[in-house]
């Protein structure tokens, strides 16, 4: 166990927000493989009686808060997109909380001895989350694409899409960053005969000894 564990690799998943990265890994998921979302990790560091949103409170009031005491993450993000030292403030009180969560969730992942695991990440590239991971699964479509499955998706303006856009890597430095690629402009069954390639290469290239 202990041998597998070691030769586990951690393939980073990532690409713009409307790009479909959950698609992605559930498809890997449904081959078996394990994932973690660092966008789940990012909403479990600022549930209610965690420090980070005790800062957030600090910093803004209690305004920034539902009803039920949890964060108004769509009045945060108003906040933050528009103004970039808050939102450097905001990522130097939550990103090195989620980096430490994460090495426990990978940690376990690896415990399972599996060839390889998945960590989802639309910053992967923007933060040091990439110095986790061994490669990089870029889930590539173009923008335009993106700002309409968004604004399907989330029921923002375009406005704030576009903002959220600019605040991530563009398309061309995450393809210069990928190790592999998948194109999520077309059919799902595109998507997951790529998925299904994918899998084989990486069982492949990290196959547990034996």
């Amino acid at each position: 166990m202990t041998v597998n564990a070691q030769k586990t690799m951690v393939v980073g998943l990532t690409g713009g927000i409307g790009s479909g990265k959950s698609a992605v890994a559930d498809a890997f998921g449904a081959l078996g493989i394990g994932w973690i979302d660092a966008d789940h990790v990012a909403r479990e560091v600022v549930m209610p009686g965690e420090p980070a949103l005790a800062a957030i409170i600090e910093r803004y009031g209690d305004t920034i808060l539902q009803p039920d005491g949890t964060l108004d993450r769509r009045a945060l993000r108003t906040r933050i997109f528009d103004d970039a030292a808050e939102r450097r403030w905001l990522e130097g009180e939550t990103h090195p909380r989620i980096r430490q969560r994460l090495l426990t969730h990978l940690a376990r992942l690896r415990a399972v001895g599996a060839p390889y695991c998945l960590l989802v990440s639309p910053l992967l590239i923007e933060s040091s989350q990439h110095e986790l991971v061994d490669r990089i699964l870029v889930v590539d479509v173009p923008r335009e694409i993106q700002i309409e499955r968004t604004l399907a998706r989330d029921g923002v303006d375009r406005r704030q899409v576009e903002s959220i856009l600019s605040a991530q890597s563009s398309r061309e430095h995450r393809l210069a960053a990928a190790d592999d690629v998948i194109d999520n402009g077309s059919t799902r069954r595109h998507l997951l005969d790529q998925v299904a390639r994918l899998d084989a290469r990486y069982r492949q290239l990290h196959a547990p000894a034996g």
